[in-house]
This record gives structure tokens, sequence and C-alpha cells, in this order.
């Protein structure tokens, strides 16, 4: 059965439909007060931005969610988890004032911020899953612990899976670090020896210390590598390769089970926001974000994770594609825009898996409020 997908488009006409009021509308429709019992402590998982990064959620758009929360008698807290490679947001401490800096004070959000998983990254449940993948998943114990959870997912593009959304923010963001190197241990990058500059740029970046340079190229040590895929980003030469045909399609199938370990024993008690704003072709854990590939579209919420990413991707191939962007192909209105910037990638891998594990429907009804 198809569930109802709600959707908010960019456009304001007067004081009470610009994007905040229309955030709230969209919580009010979506029913998600009725996901919140008095007291309840409430994770509203978001993703704070690297620091350089320019394309996360604005606060502003957070805080209307904040102040619904409260209203229904929880209590809401702002929260993500350490990031596996090195950057901004590697450790708590580094997290916060990142957090801070890019605009998620309390003054401005409403609610306090805490890293869920610790300050290195060791605070963990270890949740049943009995997936194909994996038994057990390590979700970060802030998570975990609290009530309800309210996810606010950015969509944009990513260089492992294509397409990031709820999907990603539920499976990568909600495992601690441990559980993101179980997640990337499908993926084992290779040096095309015939393009590497022997620069020693990828060392620096490698969290496993899992690279080496030779005479005439920088070697991949297969047995060290945990595949956080971060020497793909920085080599200058583009000489990092993944196998992207099969191990793509395995890492998204492990984060859709950790998606479902996060939200498992909170049945009934997680709504989800798609805001399709901004839609880059890379992850905001980048310290850059490149030109958007579509126009804005506007915002969704859902009771159904796969749904809303689906209604996501589907409302981003309905728009033409940005000449100018990143994106090479496809920008024709109903082509799809990610596989112009990836083209081999099958960024839908993780919505049918995720179908498969039960954890809602690709069908939708798109309700517009």
């Amino acid at each position: 059965m198809a569930g109802k997908v709600y959707f908010a488009d960019v456009r304001a006409s007067s004081r009470q439909e610009n994007l905040p009021r229309k955030v709230e509308k969209l919580f009010e429709a979506a029913g998600f007060a009725s996901l919140i019992a008095k007291d309840d402590l409430v994770a509203v998982k978001m993703h704070f931005g690297e620091k350089g990064g320019t394309a996360f959620i604005s606060p502003v758009l957070v805080r209307p969610v904040v102040d619904k929360v409260k209203k229904a008698g929880g209590k809401p807290f702002l929260t993500d988890t350490s990031t596996l490679y090195v950057g901004s947001r590697a450790n708590s401490v580094d997290h916060l004032q990142t957090a801070i800096e890019n605009g998620f004070s309390y003054a401005t959000v409403g609610a306090p911020l805490i890293i869920a998983d610790g300050l290195f990254g060791k605070n963990f449940m270890e949740v049943p899953v009995n997936g194909k993948h994996f038994q057990q998943a390590k979700i970060a114990g802030d998570i975990a612990g609290a009530n309800a959870m309210i996810v606010l997912s950015h969509t944009k593009g990513h260089i492992i899976c294509g397409f990031g959304g709820t999907l990603k923010n539920l499976g990568m963001g909600c495992g601690n670090r441990g559980g993101k190197q179980m997640m990337h241990s499908a993926l084992k990058p290779k040096v095309r020896e015939e393009e590497c500059l022997v620069c020693g740029v990828c060392l620096k970046w490698c969290p496993a210390d899992a690279i080496v340079l030779r005479e005439k190229t920088a070697v991949i040590v297969q047995d060290k590598c945990f595949g956080c895929g971060e020497c793909t980003v920085v080599c200058p030469s583009h000489a990092i390769k993944i196998q992207w045909k099969s191990e793509t399609v395995d890492v998204q199938e492990r984060m859709a089970e950790y998606a479902l370990a996060a939200v498992q024993d909170k049945a009934g008690k997680v709504g989800y926001f798609n805001f399709v704003l901004n839609v880059t072709p890379d992850c905001d854990c980048n310290s850059w974000s490149d030109a958007a590939i579509v126009s804005d579209v506007g915002i969704l919420a859902a009771a159904d994770p796969v749904a809303v990413d689906q209604a996501a991707l589907d409302l981003i191939n309905g728009q033409a594609g940005l000449r100018g962007s990143r994106l090479e192909a496809g920008f024709a209105a109903g082509e799809d825009k990610f596989k112009g910037v990836y083209a081999n990638t099958d960024h839908e891998a993780q919505l049918r898996y995720a179908e498969g594990l039960g954890m809602g429907s690709r069908r939708y009804e798109l309700v517009r409020v």
C-alpha cells in the first residue's frame, strides 16, 4: 500500500507561507506530533556540515522542528556522529565547534547539541539486525537511547552511494565510527600507477595509514584499508579508483541494514524530512559545496524512509539539469540526474534493499501542503 509523502515547494507569496512556516505545516500534516509523548527525549538527527561546506540544512529551517517537538511535549536535542575520515568532525569537540560555527548555536536552534557516539566515537549500543551482511550493528548510544527521532536529511549526491538522503543519514549517520568502518569495508580502492603523481596527498588523509609511497606510485595496502573512500576524493590526479559496479551496491546494502537497526526499536516514533534544496553533487562531509545540479525543489515529510527518498529522487529527476554544474549528461527533465554525475553507480540499490528489509515502500502518494 502506498504511503503518503507530504510536499511543500519553495514558492512564497505571503508571510504565512515562508519556508520556515512550510516546515511547520509539513510537521503538522505528517502527524509527527503524535510520535512524541510527554517528556520524550527526541533526537533530531541531522548533519551539521563540514567546515568550509555551505549546502547543509539551514539552522533557520531546523528551529521550526525543534519548536514543534517542544510543543508536542518532547525534549529535543540536535545530534550527529563522529566521522570516519579526517576532517573537522572526527571527535565531539571539533564536531561541536564546527556545528556552532555553521550556525547551530542554542540561540539559533533552541536545543542542545549532542554528538551521539561520544568524544571519540566509542559510545555505542550493539543492536540486533539479522541481515545479510550484519547480525548486529553499532548504533550511537545517545541515538539508540532516545525515545523518539525526527530525521532531517539534505538530499544530494555521494561519491560512493551516488545519492544520499534519509537512508544514508540513518545508516551512515547513526552508526558509530566502528560501524562506519564496517559499512565501508567492502570498498577497496586501487591506484592507477600511470596516473599517480606520487605527491603523498592521499597519505595525509588516510585514517588507516594504509597507503605507502613507492618509487613510481602510491600503493594501498589492502589488508589495512577499510574503504572509507577518502583517498578517492583528495587525489589531485584522480588516480585512485573504486570498483563501482559491485562494491558500491554492497556498501549501500550494509548502510540500509544500519538504517534499519537505528529505527527498529522506535516503531511509530520516527518521522522523516528530506530537504530537496541546494542539491549538490557531493556529500556535505566534504569541506566544499559545488554548484547545485538542479534548481531548488522543496521539502518532503513522511513516516516512511524509503518513500521519502524515492519521492526526493523522482522530484529531482523531474527537473531540468543545470548547465555549468558538474552534471555533464542528462540535462533534460525526466532523466536520471545522479547517473549524470556518477555514471557507474547504481544509486537505487539502497532503496531496493531497504524495501526488501521491510523498512518501507517505494510506492507513495505525493500530497501537496
